[in-house]
């Protein structure tokens, strides 16, 4: 299929009549592509069409689509326009005037409803800012957020999409280019909470699941001018603040913070899932907060793809996941779309273990390169990540069957299921004690963890 470019204007077009069949409630915006269907025995250069995804089969009890509950993000599949720091934007979409104006908000709006059926998601999520303009005035900016809302809610209405989560941006905007609820101006965090407790009364009126805060420059480039314990104490209170006003408007949606070690700052506080588990613990959050975690940050924390998505879970507190990732050799995030089917399948092990992700879910938080351009890439880039989850899930739910790894494991730490090993996980033995069993049996034998055996058998399953 040739690029989708916007369409010549001709002469004395203006640019009025160029958008004018994009106004319409019934405009078609990704014409010559019907709905993604499934067909496992399609070939290798149809790209069009699901080879693994089928929502309504049933693995390990459950439905794919209960199990994975897809999202697609409307910030980069929307708003993204592929520039970087050394090129233009690439990404022209024939709907988009290239304005913050409100009507071109309807447009972007409505082709994303077009998309979400289309691929057949049931859930999105939204930035305030994605998807309606900042005005002059917080009141502007509000009845501008309203607006396009009662869209929204007319659109979910329709089609039967739901919100995932919403989220403020508290990092775009120049004020916040020290942070919004670690910010050292109290004005500007009073801004922040402002643009928080909208984002919050618009998520529930649009019947929100989650709600996520990304502190994308809650953190430090240097510490010759950060105070960083009074900033964290003000985060707290941030976060605090707005665990209440969730309650006072009888929301019900899930609070999720999601970690991100650095970039745009040098350090940022909520550098990965232990380091957000220990902040919610010692502010006494623990109870009001889980974890959105994006694999592409845990990676440029120096962690394992599925690390985070393990210790969130482990602890409790695995709310959701933005599912994406990144390239190991680059030491930025770039968002790309996950394809790598053993990474998925650590990820669904997580899942699958700990009963689902609901009401949280796989949200696409992903971006096509700059170099795809056609609008059909736009579809491709999302059914190839689904089909990898998909195809996860199915290894995920074999191994799980099986039990070989569950059998392993149990044998691995079974000296802690009697004696003394079961008396130091009940905390009822000393140092005396212990040094009194280590003196009687003697010098210990190490035993083999055996990593490649437990790498071949996961290569066995995928």
């Amino acid at each position: 299929m040739s690029s989708f470019a916007p369409e010549s204007t001709g002469s004395g077009q203006s640019d009025a009549s160029r958008y004018a069949k994009y106004d319409q409630e019934d405009a078609v915006f990704f014409e010559g592509i019907d709905a993604i269907s499934f067909n496992a025995n399609a070939g290798p250069t149809e790209s069009l069409v699901y080879k693994h995804y089928n929502p309504k089969q049933e693995v390990y009890g459950r439905s794919m689509e209960d199990w994975l509950r897809y999202s697609v993000c409307f910030w980069h599949t929307f708003r993204g326009t592929g520039a970087d720091p050394f090129g233009f934007p690439t990404l022209v979409r024939p709907w988009d005037d290239g304005s913050n104006s409100m009507a071109n908000a309807k447009r972007r709006l409505r082709a994303a409803f077009e998309f979400f059926t289309k691929l057949g998601v049931k859930y999105w999520t939204f930035h305030d800012r994605d998807i309606a303009p900042e005005g002059s005035t917080i009141e502007e900016t509000n009845r501008n957020l309203d607006e396009i809302a009662d869209l929204a809610l007319k659109l979910q209405e329709k089609t039967g999409v739901k919100l995932l989560w919403a989220t403020s941006n508290l990092f775009a905007h120049p004020r916040y280019m020290n942070g919004a609820g670690s910010n050292p101006d109290a004005r500007i965090f009073s801004y922040a909470a402002a643009q928080v407790k909208k984002c919050l009364e618009v998520a529930k009126r649009l019947g929100a699941e989650n709600f996520v805060f990304w502190g994308g420059r809650e953190g430090y480039h240097t510490l010759l001018n950060t105070d960083i314990l009074r900033e964290q104490n003000h985060l707290a209170s941030f976060f605090r603040m707005a665990s209440e006003y969730k309650k006072k408007i009888g929301f019900t949606g899930t609070l999720l913070i999601e970690p991100k070690p650095k970039e745009p700052s040098k350090h940022q506080y909520d550098y990965d899932a232990m380091t957000v588990i220990a902040f919610l613990k010692t502010y006494g959050l623990d109870k009001e907060y889980k974890l959105n975690i994006e694999p592409n940050h845990t990676t440029l924390a120096g962690h394992g793809y599925e690390h985070d998505v393990v210790m969130a879970s482990a602890f409790g507190m695995l709310g959701s996941v933005d599912s994406n990732t990144g390239s190991p050799d680059l030491g930025w995030d770039t968002d790309q779309f996950p394809m790598d089917i053993k990474n998925c399948t650590q990820v669904m092990r997580v899942i699958l273990d700990q009963g689902g992700l609901a009401p949280g879910g796989l949200n696409f938080d992903c971006k096509v390169r700059r170099e795809s351009t056609n609008l059909r890439d736009m579809f491709i880039s999302h059914i190839g990540a689904m089909d990898s989850f998909a195809r996860a899930l199915k290894c995920a739910a074999k191994i799980k069957e099986e039990g070989v790894f569950t059998k392993y494991v149990k044998e691995r730490y079974s000296t802690f299921d009697s004696g003394i090993g079961q008396k130091i996980e009940q905390g009822t033995t000393s140092f005396e004690e212990l040094e009194k069993f280590a003196m009687e049996n003697g010098e210990p034998v190490a035993v083999s963890g055996e990593q490649e055996h437990c790498e071949n058998m996961l290569n066995y399953y995928v």
